[in-house]
């Protein structure tokens, strides 16, 4: 099919959403289905007609400079024009070409972050609380909600690991590509000659998995409660409201102590154990995919070392992209995270786009 084709098909299609949504004939689970795909198809449909109108304009101006009636003064109004569309159009061009890029699945999806102290020792667990409050200001500047499913805590205020549930709109496609190891460069404060240390925590980000996206057989799985550690009041001397679920054929161990009560703890153990069976049903995909791949954005291995924080310089370097920004206070605090962010998204719709021409 060519692009003409598909884009026809894309016009064909959202007009017939429309008409079907007019009707009145659907039901409540009909119309929702009908929205969101009309929604979804809406800025291809805006960008196509914006396409057709810029080259529907230089048609017409190319005319109007072809005319040898046409007056001079006009002719210079009508070339400025055109050269100032024809600045436009591959720009605009190129918009529609990354709209029509294949989706992920996965990136409207809520997300599961879990961050995990790496080499280090506590400097190590205080940088990965620092991530952590980090992604929890990101998702606030972005009107996104977060649930703690899981957190180990130091006695120095660091954490040893903590999973957390972010809801909101296109989540994952915006966090996808934080996973990997994250490391800091700075002089810990428990350092008494002023030495800088080298620590290091790793993130994973997994796409928040629906009953249909994966099913559990909870014959697979083994459930042992025990009584939750840590600080949480007195209920962790008295009661086994802790949770850890084992699943036998994989032998992914989630567990989680942070509600009192063991049936909200299974819960969220369950998301938990879902979410990564999703995530490794999709690493196993895109392992395959990438022996096809000639550019990706890093190379998708947990184990990556994908960006350093530099204290002593300010800077903040993604490894991946050979990003560089000097302004490591505002993206720990979350503020300018998305300046990073939006590069790796860039970064791999031009690898994607290189790829489908």
């Amino acid at each position: 099919m060519s692009v003409m084709e598909r884009l026809e098909g894309v016009i064909s299609r959202h007009a017939e959403l429309a008409a079907l949504m007019a009707t009145g004939n659907l039901d409540a689970g009909q119309y929702a289905d009908c929205s969101r795909e009309y929604a979804e198809l809406s800025p291809v449909v805006a960008k196509v007609y914006e396409v057709k109108g810029a080259r529907q304009e230089l048609e017409g101006l190319d005319d109007l400079l072809a005319d040898p009636e046409t007056e001079n003064e006009m002719k210079e109004l009508a070339e400025a024009e055109r050269q100032e569309i024809l600045g436009k159009l591959p720009e605009i061009e190129e918009a529609l070409r990354i709209l029509l890029l294949p989706k992920d699945a996965a990136d409207e999806k809520n997300a599961i972050l879990e961050i995990r102290a790496g080499t280090g020792g506590d400097e190590a667990a205080l940088f990965a609380a620092d991530l952590m409050r980090m992604y929890q200001r990101y998702s606030e500047l972005h009107g996104w909600r977060t649930e703690f499913l899981e957190l180990s805590e130091t006695e120095l205020g660091g954490i040893k690991e903590v999973a957390l549930s972010i809801t909101g709109r296109g989540v994952f496609a915006r966090l996808k590509f934080e996973s990997g190891v994250h490391r800091v460069q700075r002089v810990p404060t428990t350092e008494s000659g002023g030495r800088i240390h080298t620590s290091a925590a790793t993130v994973a980000v997994l796409p928040e998995a629906e009953e249909v996206d994966i099913q559990i057989d909870m014959n697979d799985v083994r459930v042992d409660t025990y009584r939750a550690s840590g600080a949480g009041g007195q209920h962790v001397n008295k009661t086994d409201s802790a949770i850890r679920l084992t699943h036998l054929p994989t032998g992914i161990v989630v567990q989680c102590q942070d509600e009192k009560s063991q049936h909200k703890n299974r819960a969220k153990a369950l998301k938990v154990l879902r979410a990564r069976l999703y995530d490794q049903q999709r690493q196993t995909l895109d392992s395959e995919r990438a022996a096809d791949r000639k550019t990706q954005v890093g190379s998708g291995d947990r184990s990556e070392r994908i960006r350093t924080y530099n204290f002593p310089q300010g800077r903040v370097t993604d490894h991946r992209i050979n990003l560089t920004l000097h302004k490591l206070d505002r993206i720990l605090a979350g503020d300018e995270l998305d300046e990073v962010v939006n590069m790796l998204i860039a970064e791999d719709q031009a690898a994607r786009l290189a790829e489908v021409q």
